[in-house]
């Protein structure tokens, strides 16, 4: 890999990704991330750490996703960056669940789920609880799983065809346990 700036190589990164080449594409997160590092550039190498992971999810590489997320959302934390640290805990959790932690992806889902809706990043929240649900639906804990999705679609400020679909379908299954 010839040397580039990190932004040049973050940018190769995302057209890789975009091409379905997730292993170069995480390669090149992880150079960026590097020449992010030199910079002193801590919020810019922990998004491209995070990049990196979900590359390396996509490439069928759990442990080495989960290895290059982790601590990451403490560095969004010590930066003030509330929604990019709710992102982190959700990328480990998807790396756990990948790695059948579903114990602590869900706790992990939760974290992030707390923090994306303190900020009001409604779309992303929605999708965290559909993976907390997806948890809870394969652990056996069917209300949960439906209380979970139901969280999430109520709380789309703009509801997609499909969510309007699922909130209808959802008052179905909770219209029955509140009789």
């Amino acid at each position: 890999m010839e040397a580039h700036n990190p932004n040049q190589l973050a940018e190769q990164a995302k057209s890789a990704y975009q091409g379905g080449e997730f292993k170069k594409a995480a390669d090149l997160f992880e150079a960026a991330a590097s020449g992010f590092k030199a910079q002193d550039d801590a919020g810019s190498v922990a998004e491209m750490s995070n990049n990196q992971s979900v590359a390396l999810l996509q490439s069928g590489d759990a442990e080495a996703a989960l290895a290059a997320t982790l601590n990451t959302d403490k560095v969004f934390e010590e930066l003030g960056d509330t929604k990019r640290q709710a992102m982190a805990l959700g990328n480990q959790a998807a790396a756990l669940e990948a790695l059948e932690r579903v114990q602590e992806a869900e706790q992990g889902y939760q974290h992030s789920a707390e923090l994306l809706k303190a900020v009001g990043e409604d779309e992303l929240y929605a999708t965290v609880m559909q993976s907390i649900s997806a948890i809870q639906m394969r652990t056996g804990r069917q209300i949960e799983a439906l209380a979970s999705m139901q969280a999430g679609v109520d709380n789309a400020k703009k509801p997609s065809l499909w969510q309007r679909f699922l909130k209808r379908l959802l008052q179905i299954p909770m219209r029955l346990l509140n009789r």
